[in-house]
């Protein structure tokens, strides 16, 4: 198809109405909020010099992969730092899995590398996943608002003995930032839905992960988000079993990677891939919500 516009307006306009919703409704004496907005706003700079650089210099490369790496590491590094010393949650250093109650490790200073880790991870692999026309907003949105209910849940002192989750007070505040996401989100695809008149760039794709690796980390859900952002992981998982068939056999697993374009390759139609990796997204983020439950 034909592609003209902008890129990073799109992530922009995107950061701004979900920044100033945060803002507005939100508590701001919450570590929680001003952590995952952070996050969002750095990492939204980071891909913002990424995408300035590839239309000054109409070229594909953007800032070096490993200067764009070590800011996205510093960012986040530094917001999970903010967000576990300033919590006052005595487990804000521990890691929760899915399926146990009340399982809770304590990693002490080792959890950080592993929450850069999950952020960083995340704001990757949406960049990876936004490749053609509303694929990657609506799986977003979808685990935005799954989020959304997470940090409500885990952040009301009822639910938690309810349902047996490992709580953590304070977080029910991003169930705000998760719907201003959800709807940001929405207002972006009138836009970006098939075929799309504006992008999200790297401003827009490599914040919303940071975001969602964040929210994730934050209420404690590291694996969950892994399940309920699971197409994201999926692309990337593609991406690095590409590389590493071609360099150890020579030989391609996939016909292109990411693995959207393996099935552009096929000859699928554009929004026929984009429609059924909507539809990936929802069951894996109902498989994943049920975890909440399955305890």
């Amino acid at each position: 198809g034909h592609k003209v516009g902008t890129p990073t307006m799109g992530g922009f306009m995107i950061l701004l109405a979900l920044s100033v919703a945060t803002l507005l409704w939100a508590d701001l004496s919450n570590v929680y909020v001003w952590s995952v907005l952070i996050v969002t706003i750095g990492f939204g700079g980071i891909g913002f010099a990424d995408d300035y650089l590839k239309v000054s210099r109409k070229s594909s490369d953007g800032l070096p992969g490993r200067m764009k790496l070590l800011l996205e590491v510093a960012v986040a590094g530094g917001a999970i730092i903010v967000m576990t010393q300033l919590s006052g949650n005595e487990q804000a250093t521990a890691l929760a899995l899915p399926f146990f109650k009340d399982f809770l490790m304590d990693l002490g200073w080792f959890f950080i590398p592993i929450a850069i880790f999950v952020v960083v991870g995340a704001s990757n692999s949406v960049n990876l996943t936004d490749g053609l026309d509303g694929l990657a907003i609506v799986p977003v949105m979808i685990a935005a608002a799954s989020f959304g209910v997470i940090s409500y849940l885990v952040g009301n002192a009822v639910f938690v003995s309810y349902l047996q989750v490992p709580g953590v007070p304070g977080t029910g505040e991003l169930a705000v930032f998760c719907g201003a996401l959800v709807g940001a989100g929405l207002g972006f695809l009138w836009y970006n839905a098939p075929p799309a008149m504006v992008f999200m760039g790297d401003t827009g794709s490599l914040a919303l992960g940071g975001a969602l690796g964040m929210v994730g980390v934050a209420t404690k859900h590291e694996v969950v988000l892994a399940i309920i952002g699971g197409l994201f992981v999926l692309e990337t998982v593609s991406v690095i079993v590409q590389v590493a068939s071609f360099k150890l056999t020579g030989k391609r697993v996939f016909r292109m990677a990411p693995l959207h374009h393996h099935y552009e390759q096929k000859g699928w139609a554009e929004s026929t891939i984009v429609v059924r990796f909507w539809i990936i997204a929802v069951v894996l983020a109902l498989i994943g919500l049920s975890t909440l439950k399955l305890r």
